[in-house]
């Protein structure tokens, strides 16, 4: 379970800065047009948008950027197509890595990952070389007040569909279905608690040790495709010190 505080440390990080900031914004809005393309500008019907937008509420994005996102996808004005491409690799120290991206230049971007693997000493592999090591599920993160009770969340997320709740150091991870996240974290929202952040991510089976030297090197690589705009979600299996992704 203890990746699902790192997973939520990984998030926390990337809005650390204004520029950071600005890369999720960039990021999240593309996200949110392509969802709007598949699926329509309501989040009433289309469940996978509100759930992008709670998304980007949770990273502080403007309300009016995330409306302008919705309205360029579905209004008549020429809009950029995004195709959806995920790559699968190892990193140094034989962690399992997985890129997933949203290009409107798919030679670029794959060239860029490449790149990226190549210069700290990973490599790219097929698709599936990696990807067995992870779960799909649905990850709700609540705010750990001095007052929670988190017996109480427990019952409480239970009985909304959760499979199962852990308590970490600053928070509370409640584990979901993948398609019920959103509701289960709706209903934990509406019972009082905290909502921090709540997304459907997959999650590795199991860590991977690195020394100093490989985890210097695995931070490069993790930055330089952060740093990526064509670059949605990086996720590794790589057990980082939880001091670096504060």
């Amino acid at each position: 379970m203890s990746g699902h505080s790192k997973w939520h440390n990984i998030q926390a990080k990337k809005g650390k800065t204004d520029a950071a900031r600005g890369k999720i914004f960039t990021k999240l809005g593309r996200e949110i047009a392509v969802c709007v393309k598949l699926g329509g500008a309501d989040p009433n019907t289309n469940s996978k948008l509100r759930d992008l937008i709670a998304k980007a509420k949770s990273n502080n994005m403007p309300n009016d950027s995330i409306q302008r996102s919705i309205k360029k996808a579905s209004g008549e004005t020429d809009s950029v197509n995004y195709e959806e491409k995920t790559y699968e690799g190892y990193g140094i120290g034989g962690t399992a890595v997985i890129v997933r991206t949203l290009t409107d230049n798919v030679n670029r971007t794959s060239g860029d990952v490449r790149h990226a693997f190549d210069k700290h000493a990973g490599n790219l592999g097929a698709t599936g070389c990696v990807s067995y090591m992870f779960k799909r599920k649905g990850i709700v993160v609540l705010e750990k007040a001095i007052d929670t009770d988190v017996d109480d969340v427990m019952m409480q997320a239970l009985d909304f569909g959760a499979l199962d709740v852990v308590e970490e150091h600053d928070c509370i991870t409640v584990e979901t279905e993948p398609t019920e996240v959103g509701d289960v974290a709706g209903k934990l929202e509406d019972t009082g608690f905290k909502v921090l952040s709540y997304e459907d991510t997959l999650v590795p089976d199991n860590y991977v040790d690195l020394d100093e030297k490989q985890l210097v090197s695995f931070q490069k690589m993790l930055d330089m495709l952060e740093d990526n705009d064509d670059v949605q979600e990086v996720i590794h299996n790589a057990n980082l010190p939880e001091e670096d992704e504060e």
